[in-house]
């Protein structure tokens, strides 16, 4: 039998529990949640930026090997998928003496984006291929949330170029606006005069705008010599079309990383005789090997621009990589 003593200390130790909690027939406290980062997560870590390029890797590797384009739909969209699928049929043509473009997927730095929105994009400027051509900036979206994110484009990097600083891949890029007026000049105007500056040169009243550029002086000497290839038969033209929406992403100095879409349509026109096609991959394009009235090119060019800050010391727009590739001919 339990004591009045053991009962009454019992008792004692009940209350004093109900004391501490404040009251027996209260609710318990809750812990307190853990304290809110200072700085949100980028949409992509390195890990997960790292698994989308192994993934990519292997859909290029399965559908190089094959020359197959339907291969390439699961991780690849946009200008990418157009230029390697006319990739693969220049392979072919030339019985595997000109390869699909070599395109690593290790980086040596990537830019990855700090938003709730979609589209999404990440640059990645990637290691030098084996046969120590340019680095190449990736282009890599994500369409919806239920999307994997897909190679868009590639671009070459220029010779000497240096990229701009930007925000650590723990931290996240900023999508910039497309009407954004703090730069020099706004990404949604980029390409138009861009385009203006390549078909009138100095000319163009946007020609100071851009700096020393390895891309304008490429297709000034492409031009050049489709004028002089068909001169004896005809004359050749050439036009510059912005194509969809810019890509925008903030640079640490308050400056953008832009990139766009264009496309370049070389036209011959043929007034005697006819043009013989020489290159096996525009005859396979083509479907014949001479044209006698019009010869056209098309060629997917995707362009990565640094846009500096409006006031900055540099006030110069800089071309930091870009691709043109050949990508459909035509002929009557």
């Amino acid at each position: 039998m339990t004591s009045p003593i053991r009962r009454a200390r019992a008792g004692a130790v009940v209350l004093a529990g109900c004391l501490a909690l404040g009251a027996c027939s209260g609710s318990l406290p809750e812990p307190a949640p853990e304290a809110a980062q200072a700085v949100a997560p980028p949409v992509l870590t390195a890990a997960q930026s790292e698994t989308v390029l192994e993934r990519l890797g292997e859909v290029l590797g399965q559908a190089d090997a094959a020359l197959d384009p339907a291969l390439l739909a699961e991780r690849v969209s946009g200008p990418a998928l157009a230029m390697r699928s006319a990739e693969y049929v220049r392979a072919s043509a030339t019985a595997g003496a000109k390869l699909p473009t070599a395109l690593p997927v290790t980086a040596q730095s990537s830019v990855v984006p700090d938003t709730t929105e979609w589209p999404r994009t990440q640059l990645v400027v990637t290691e030098q291929p084996e046969d120590l051509q340019a680095p190449r900036i990736l282009v890599l979206q994500q369409a919806s949330p239920r999307e994997p994110y897909k190679l868009w484009g590639w671009a070459r990097l220029g010779g000497g170029v240096q990229m701009p600083p930007t925000a650590d891949i723990a931290v996240g890029s900023q999508p910039v606006p497309a009407d954004d007026e703090s730069l020099l000049v706004k990404p949604a105007d980029l390409m138009g005069l861009y385009a203006d500056v390549l078909t009138n040169g100095d000319a163009s009243p946007h020609a100071a705008t851009f700096g020393p550029d390895f891309f304008r002086t490429t297709i000034e000497g492409r031009r050049a010599e489709s004028q002089a290839s068909v001169q004896a038969v005809g004359t050749a033209a050439e036009s510059y079309t912005p194509v969809g929406d810019v890509i925008a992403l903030s640079t640490a100095d308050g400056g953008a990383l832009v990139v766009a879409e264009m496309s370049t349509v070389t036209t011959l026109a043929i007034s005697q005789g006819s043009l013989t096609l020489t290159d096996p991959f525009e005859v396979a394009l083509a479907g014949k090997a001479s044209v006698g009235k019009n010869l056209s090119r098309t060629w997917s060019d995707v362009i990565v621009f640094y846009v500096p800050p409006a006031g900055s010391v540099t006030p110069q727009v800089q071309v930091l990589a870009a691709e043109h590739a050949l990508t459909a001919v035509t002929g009557e």
